[in-house]
């Protein structure tokens, strides 16, 4: 009798476990996010919005806020798949994270040019930039958590990105960018986001521009690490190092585009320069039939890994987002190889959380 007595209390405190959810435990330190494309938002996906309202309480829409889905010419704005967001966001008890507003790739063809393709002026740009930022950011005042206001602007050796924003303003285009969305939403916060931030180079640069940004009295809230990590890359013991060091200069951290690859990188292969593509072979898609359990024991525990770094880190992070829901939907499949089977998110290809996910819910409770 005894002995059933202490199986049904142990029944009840596995269903209880099992029940918590991420933003149940992980949300009392940080927002938990997920990145959405847009037929999940449009509510087409019942089983996503399923799995979102238990485990997460923050949205970043994977494309539509980005500059050329919403003014895909100069002064014609479309507003109507990131409206969607908004209110898709607003039904399920979201927040929503704007991403992003300048950005050198995903821009109109038209933004960096003029009439006859030559380069417009500094001038103009500044206009252009200047419109685009308080229209957007004016359009959603009050109902976006925070904005990515400049994304990949700096290189992983440390040097500014040779953009079409730097090559005709120069680095004064972070500072015009972050000060128009400030006018525009004042309540709103601001980030700045980036790959490869475990670099030391590339670490004590966007150090330097948050520091600089700062002593100039420009409103700058979080810096996000890109994290679109492989089971052996980056170094952890660097990608927290640039934890600490993104904190000391006074703003927040955030991982901003979580996933781990499982497959192999091509040589050469670098961060998440969208730019980049490499020859289909064989060899690099090993994975077509399902993951090895070794495979799998080494993925769940390179996870665990980064959430004990999370875990030590509480209270210098804000939010950690994936940068997806399920591996069918990771864009990893097709970068930066296409054709390709990752397995690189917490939900399989079925809706199914993989186990990890109650592994890290045990290891932040």
């Amino acid at each position: 009798m005894i002995r059933n007595f202490l199986l049904s209390l142990l029944c009840a405190a596995t269903a209880t476990a099992s029940a918590q959810h991420l933003r149940d435990v992980l949300g009392g330190d940080v927002l938990m996010g997920v990145a959405l494309n847009q037929w999940q938002t449009s509510g087409q996906d019942a089983r996503t919005t399923a799995i979102v309202r238990e485990h997460f309480n923050c949205l970043t829409p994977e494309n539509v806020m980005k500059s050329g889905p919403l003014q895909p010419a100069e002064g014609v704005f479309d507003f109507q798949a990131a409206d969607d967001v908004v209110a898709y966001a607003e039904a399920n008890g979201l927040q929503v994270i704007g991403h992003c507003l300048v950005w050198h790739s995903q821009a109109p063809s038209w933004f960096f040019t003029d009439g006859t393709g030559k380069p417009v002026s500094a001038e103009v740009l500044r206009e252009r930039i200047q419109k685009h930022i308080s229209t957007v950011v004016g359009r959603y005042r009050g109902r976006i958590h925070g904005w990515d206001v400049v994304n990949e602007a700096i290189e992983d050796d440390g040097s500014f990105r040779r953009s079409p924003l730097y090559n005709i303003l120069g680095e004064d285009f972070i500072e015009l960018a972050f000060r128009a969305a400030h006018e525009a939403d004042p309540d709103a916060e601001l980030y700045y986001n980036d790959y490869s931030m475990a670099l030391p180079r590339k670490r004590e640069a966007v150090c330097r521009l948050v520091r600089r940004l700062k002593e100039r009295g420009v409103r700058i809230d979080a810096v996000g690490m890109q994290s679109h990590l492989s089971l052996t890359h980056p170094d952890l013991h660097e990608y927290e190092t640039t934890m600490d060091s993104l904190a000391a200069t006074g703003v927040k951290v955030m991982v901003t585009e979580l996933d781990v690859s499982v497959l192999p990188s091509p040589w050469g292969f670098n961060g998440a320069e969208v730019s980049q593509s490499f020859e289909y072979k064989k060899a690099m898609n090993p994975y077509t039939e399902g993951l090895p359990d070794s495979v799998q024991a080494r993925f769940e525990e390179r996870y665990l890994d980064l959430f004990r770094i999370y875990a030590r880190h509480r209270q210098d992070l804000s939010r950690i987002t994936f940068w997806g829901l399920t591996d069918e939907q990771s864009w990893l499949n097709g970068f930066p190889i296409k054709g390709r089977t990752d397995y690189p998110l917490l939900w399989n290809r079925d809706y199914r959380a993989k186990p990890v996910v109650g592994r890290i819910i045990e290891s932040f409770r």
